[in-house]
């Protein structure tokens, strides 16, 4: 479902100086297929899921969701494409200030189709415990309510691939198993292919599959090398 090949990412530093940050040689998920994908700070990983979802373009390499090639469609095409079949819980929510929250999970269906599902849309916040804030914009809702949300939102439109970027990180304990079992359950009842990324090992231990980044990633082996010699 997911396959990426010879995946390259590289950032300009201000001082003109290349930083690799990404070489994968090859990396594969499974349609509906729940994975992990753990490692240290600065290795990659956020960047990693925005080249995925088509957010960051690769310097070179594939990156092929259900044998479309997103690094050869033009930026809108690659919009459309995201809104249509992939999620993403973003570390940072990305909510819409100006929108409720059933506003924010309403609009991500819009982008997609053009034919949002209020049913679905208050059942998802319902299942993240957000049925009673489901008429309150981000302003008024505390850091781990945007999470649960952001959730519900990347959810929405029944996705082929799910990606999310600790999507527990900010939610305090006693919702973090709610939304890990939210993401379980809904990706293995709608075959939807899970990667996400965590620094939590108690997450991690929750899923079949845990990859780490540091493993699979050739630059961040260069940096762990070079650092060790020191």
């Amino acid at each position: 479902m997911l396959f990426l090949k010879d995946l390259v990412k590289t950032f300009t530093q201000p001082d003109g100086s290349v930083l690799p940050v990404l070489d994968i040689p090859e990396f594969r998920v499974a349609a509906g297929e729940q994975m992990v994908l753990v490692g240290r700070s600065g290795c990659g990983k956020t960047t990693l899921l925005h080249v995925i979802a088509g957010i960051g373009r690769p310097d070179s390499g594939k990156v092929r969701i259900d044998d479309w090639d997103i690094t050869l469609m033009p930026e809108a095409e690659c919009d459309r494409f995201r809104a249509d079949r992939i999620g993403y819980v973003f570390q940072t929510f990305n909510l819409l200030a100006s929108f409720t929250a059933l506003e924010n999970v309403l609009l991500s269906m819009r982008f997609a189709h053009g034919r949002p599902d209020r049913d679905r849309a208050k059942h998802l916040l319902d299942r993240v415990g957000m049925s009673h804030r489901m008429t309150h914009r981000p302003a008024q809702l505390s850091v781990g309510e945007k999470q649960r949300v952001a959730v519900a939102r990347a959810l929405a439109n029944k996705p082929q691939l799910l990606l999310a970027d600790e999507p527990t990180a900010n939610v305090d304990a006693g919702h973090q198993q709610q939304i890990l079992d939210l993401i379980h359950e809904t990706c293995r009842e709608e075959n939807v292919a899970l990667v996400l990324v965590t620094h939590s090992d108690e997450v991690a231990k929750q899923f079949p599959r845990v990859d780490h980044l540091e493993e699979i990633n050739r630059s961040v082996v260069g940096y762990v090398q070079k650092d060790e010699s020191n």
